[in-house]
């Protein structure tokens, strides 16, 4: 899980920083464009801190799947709060993925969970 941690991590950075150049590009760049980048810094250095300490690996994994139950809450929350007024965009391009990103590492870590509780890593 820590790997998976990582990579989820990485993408989110890059889905962060890809929305902000673009959004630089077309002269309205805005901070809020970095929030995935947040999420995927925070999950790529629990994954790495939880590749470096075996004894706490548990307690960090329960952590990332935390963060990205957050990132998933708050990005789904919000395409959801504006469903009658979306439109193709950069913005909502980022938010759908960051949501999907967030909720496939969720899935990935509870079925990984779960095969670590019935004995099956």
């Amino acid at each position: 899980m820590p790997g998976a941690s990582i990579t989820i991590g990485v993408l989110l950075i890059l889905v962060g920083l890809i929305g902000y150049i673009y959004g630089m590009s077309a002269d309205r760049a805005s901070v809020t464009a970095l929030i995935p980048a947040a999420f995927g810094v925070v999950l790529a250095v629990l994954g790495v801190a939880a590749r470096a300490s075996e004894g706490m690996r548990k307690h960090l994994m329960h952590a990332a799947v935390v963060v990205a139950l957050l990132g998933f809450i708050a990005t789904a929350g919000r395409l959801l709060s504006k469903l009658s007024e979306l439109s193709m965009s950069a913005a909502v391009l980022s938010q759908v993925v960051t949501a999907a990103l967030c909720l496939i590492f969720m899935i990935m870590a509870i079925r990984s969970f779960a095969a670590a509780r019935r004995g099956n890593p």
